[in-house]
Parts: structure tokens; C-alpha cells; sequence
């Protein structure tokens, strides 16, 4: 269409047909190929955001912790639980792969946090944890 009498003529037609939808709607007019260019603003959730449901493991973030962060995480806790609290022992209930790590790479840190702290400090591995999920146990 090159009349620009009948894009203005199109224009006010699609105009007034907007006019009964009560959402704010934006018309910029007709693009260098020829289409209507508009916005429209969302009044409902995406269709994603109805159908689907934050996942269970990362909480919707798209990402999990890896296990040598969350030992690091473990040490700090066990840290300020040893200072808050009067306890024997102290048991680190975690995903296999932490406990794992653990038993592993970073056996030299638990071992030195137990020896400042003053308390032994066992690893019990939970198959139902994530990988982002422990608990201390204090005894």
C-alpha cells in the first residue's frame, strides 16, 4: 500500500476497532514492510509462568551450588553452630557427592575445623538430599 490515504484510512479503522479493548495499546503506524507495528501491554502471566512450576532442586534459579560450595557452606555452619551451641559431637547429614568431596579433597579442612572447634565431627551421606541440601545435627 504507497497512498498514504488509505494507510491513514487503515490506521483509523484499526484504531477504532482497539478502541474496545480496554488494554493500553500503543499503534506506531505501518513498518518499511508494509505492517501495522504496535505494543500491547501484558495483563496476564505467561503461558510458561501457568503451565510450569519453580524446579524442585535449584528453586527456579536455573543453576544448583556446586559440592564444593556447599562444603565450604557446611564448614561456615559448623563454624557458627559451634559457637552458638554446647553439643559432643556434630553430624553432617548431605547429598552423597558432598559427603564425598568431603571424604576426598577437603578431608585436611574438616579435619583442622574439628581440632579448632573441639569436637568430632561425623559425615553421614542422605541419597533423598540434593546436592544443595544438608543438615547439622548436633549430639
Amino acid at each position: 500500500m504507497e497512498d498514504e490515504e488509505h494507510k491513514a484510512a487503515v490506521l483509523a479503522e484499526f484504531n477504532k476497532a482497539l478502541a474496545k479493548d480496554h488494554t493500553r495499546i500503543t499503534v506506531s503506524g505501518f513498518t518499511q514492510l508494509g505492517l501495522v507495528e504496535m505494543t500491547r501491554k501484558r495483563t496476564r502471566e505467561s503461558l510458561a509462568h501457568i503451565l510450569c512450576e519453580p524446579c524442585p532442586t535449584c528453586g527456579g534459579r536455573g543453576e544448583v551450588k556446586t559440592a564444593q560450595t556447599i562444603c565450604y557452606e557446611v564448614l561456615r555452619e559448623l563454624l557458627r553452630e559451634a559457637r552458638q551451641f554446647t553439643a559432643k559431637e556434630m553430624r553432617v547429614l548431605a547429598s552423597p557427592a558432598v559427603i564425598d568431596l568431603f571424604l576426598e579433597e577437603e578431608s585436611q579442612a574438616l579435619a583442622m575445623l574439628s581440632e579448632f572447634i573441639g569436637l568430632p565431627i561425623s559425615l553421614h551421606a542422605e541419597s533423598g538430599y540434593t546436592q544443595e541440601q544438608f543438615d547439622i545435627v548436633l549430639m
